[in-house]
């Protein structure tokens, strides 16, 4: 029989959008399957992008950090090690991972994890669909509760955006831009997507001002705001402070999202039930299948 523990445990890794799926997808997995979830954050050693493991900084969740013992406990002790499950995460290593040790194949939902679920897993990737927690979605969002108090600056731009009808929208640029590597899988959102986004809405809402988060606001001020000199820029959370942009977006009453995972949340914890969500057309520059990335309900431009 096997003596495995029945434990999920999630590998979280990159920005706090991108933590925010994996824990997602785990959470919802431990809620239909009755096994307790946790996450491993000690990929993160050396990685020096974003702002670290954030998910118990930046919300009220309840995950627990899984330490040494769970992860021999639950892959063995040779593939416990952060340097060896970096290796068993690539395609030609796949036959030493064993039955528990699940790297994400592709972009599309992945059907078989449910089933999978029930004996314990490890999850290594990003796992980027809603499908694999909608159905969860009021008990994740309580999840996402955002844990401190609004700075006074904050509070003051949440006090503007509730006066008016709010459209966010998100530029992304910082690493997209920077690195080539980076740009060559996702590419940049131009002017023209957030012109014609700017132009779907206003056939849509007869008046809103634009609130637009950036972590490019010069940018911003310079490319867009000469075209729409309402538009408050927001620019007073930057580095670890910027999960604070993705609490003022879900404020908004609408959303104009990039193709950024952070501004993906920002629109998805959005509780307006006649919210338009705007997410551009092509996700990636290099073209994966991203057909469960954006909600069935969201426009796509």
């Amino acid at each position: 029989m096997d003596d495995v523990p029945r434990l999920i445990i999630v590998n979280l890794i990159g920005g706090l959008g991108n933590q925010m799926f994996q824990y997602a997808c785990g959470y919802a997995l431990g809620r239909d399957s009755g096994l307790t979830v946790k996450v491993a954050t000690d990929m993160f050693d050396g990685y020096s992008l974003h702002n670290g493991p954030e998910l118990s900084r930046v919300f009220s969740t309840s995950a627990a950090v899984a330490d040494c013992r769970d992860t021999q406990n639950l892959l063995g002790c040779w593939r416990a090690p952060p340097k060896i499950r970096r290796w068993l995460g690539h395609d030609l290593l796949k036959p030493l991972r064993g039955r528990h040790f699940i790297v994400e194949q592709q972009l599309r939902y992945n059907e078989e994890l449910q089933g999978l679920a029930r004996c314990g897993l490890y999850l290594q990737g990003y796992w980027q669909s809603e499908r694999y927690f909608k159905k969860h979605a009021d008990a994740l969002r309580r999840e996402f509760t955002f844990r401190n108090t609004p700075t006074r600056r904050n509070a003051e731009m949440s006090h503007q955006i509730r006066q008016d009808v709010s459209v966010s929208l998100h530029i992304r640029r910082g690493d997209y831009a920077n690195s080539p590597k980076t740009l060559a899988i996702h590419g940049l959102c131009g002017p023209d997507y957030y012109i014609r986004a700017i132009e779907f809405m206003h056939r849509h809402v007869p008046r809103f001002r634009i609130f637009a988060f950036s972590d490019d606001p010069q940018w911003v001020t310079r490319m867009l705001k000469p075209a729409y000199p309402e538009m408050v820029v927001v620019d007073h959370n930057p580095g670890n402070q910027s999960y604070n942009d993705m609490r003022l977006m879900s404020m908004c009453n609408h959303n104009i999202i990039a193709n950024s995972s952070f501004s993906w949340w920002g629109a998805w914890l959005n509780p307006n039930t006649n919210k338009i969500v705007i997410a551009p057309r092509q996700w990636f520059a290099n073209g994966p299948d991203d057909a469960d990335l954006i909600p069935e309900n969201w426009i796509r431009l």
